[in-house]
């Protein structure tokens, strides 16, 4: 089978022969991948391994856009060498280790409501979207799935405002998160509505909203805040493309939400982290409606776990997870550099001989 074949077959919950799954990496453990197998940079691990590897696509930005001066928002502060701004104009500051950085937030020390208002936020306002269709004709002819990716909404909206303003936001005024999060809305809504008229596969969404144990705020705040702006987004892809797969991600335990997630059009829930919630029991309760994609535990079994321990989890994932085809086996997150080369061996193995 084709990749696009498998996939067809994993969404419309049809047992089929072959697995679909995955990983991403941390850069030090990519660089210790590519020095392993003698790959240069150019290489896509993923299609090295045999994984499962959409092709994205979205709208083009016009030739010479000029680009926001977030700098002016960082006036206040000394800025340690290595920093940069990200797309959103968030100051990332290196970490202690590794590629970890710590985020500054270009309104937090918004003071009115106006500061809000003039906030340069992303957009795809102006931007093509011609080449989008011929591209998922290209990507279909040789056999490979389309995919297009919105943005977060909440994950962006408290980074650009800050992670303790926007909870404080949440309770005290919660009219300014909703102007974040309606701004962001309008980018994604225009980007899923371009991806869905090309004729892509999956949209892919999310937001991080939960912790180890449960969602990070009340479910009322999710409901009034998050819920409707995905669902706004969800229904106008699918209003233009019926078929459309729509993926979603958030680490955590957001069992309590998954329910709503189905009623809002959510087709693919990633990543189900074993750490806080078991998987089998997700299975049983939303099986029939979702395909779960993840369950290998990147806080427990990749990381810690001998390379046998890893073959018995994936070997476990596929005979418990994927007797109805719905099921694609990835790591919980990006593999850290702690993960061992044998253990992703040992995943990649097993899940190509599933």
């Amino acid at each position: 089978m084709t990749q696009l074949e498998c996939f067809q077959a994993t969404v419309e919950h049809r047992p089929h022969e072959g697995l679909l799954f995955y990983a991403n990496f941390t850069p030090d453990l990519e660089r210790r991948v590519r020095e392993a197998n003698g790959l240069d940079d150019k290489t896509s691990l993923r299609d090295f391994f045999g994984m499962y590897h959409p092709t994205e696509i979205g709208p083009r930005a016009p030739e010479g856009l000029a680009k926001p001066d977030f700098w002016t928002y960082y006036e206040d502060l000394d800025i340690p060498a290595g920093s940069y701004l990200d797309g959103h104009g968030v100051l990332h500051t290196p970490g202690s280790m590794y590629h970890f950085t710590h985020y500054v937030s270009p309104l937090r020390n918004a003071q009115n409501f106006e500061d809000l208002e003039s906030f340069p936020y992303p957009h795809v306002n102006g931007f093509t979207e011609d080449h989008m269709a011929t591209q998922v004709e290209a990507i279909h002819a040789a056999g490979k799935i389309a995919s297009g990716w919105t943005g977060h909404m909440y994950e962006t909206a408290w980074q650009i405002r800050g992670y303790e303003p926007f909870l404080i936001d949440m309770a005290l005024q919660p009219e300014w998160c909703e102007y974040i999060l309606d701004r962001l809305t309008e980018r994604n809504l225009k980007v899923a509505e371009a991806a869905a008229r090309a004729g892509i596969d999956v949209l892919r969404t999310g937001d991080d909203v939960a912790n180890q144990n449960t969602l990070m705020f009340s479910i009322e705040q999710w409901r009034k805040l998050m819920k409707p702006r995905w669902a706004k987004v969800c229904e106008a892809a699918r209003r233009i493309k019926p078929d459309i797969q729509i993926w979603y991600h958030s680490d955590g335990n957001i069992e309590d939400i998954i329910p709503e997630l189905i009623e809002i059009g959510i087709t693919i829930l990633n990543p189900v982290q074993p750490e806080c919630m078991d998987p089998l029991h997700i299975k049983k309760k939303f099986g029939d409606k979702i395909v779960i994609d993840g369950t290998i535990g990147t806080q427990t079994t990749m990381p810690f776990g001998s390379p046998d321990e890893v073959r018995k989890i994936v070997h476990e994932r596929v005979q418990t997870l994927a007797g109805d085809g719905a099921f694609i086996a990835s790591p919980t997150h990006v593999l850290e550099p702690e993960v061992p080369l044998e253990n992703l061996n040992a995943f990649v193995e097993t899940a190509k001989a599933s």
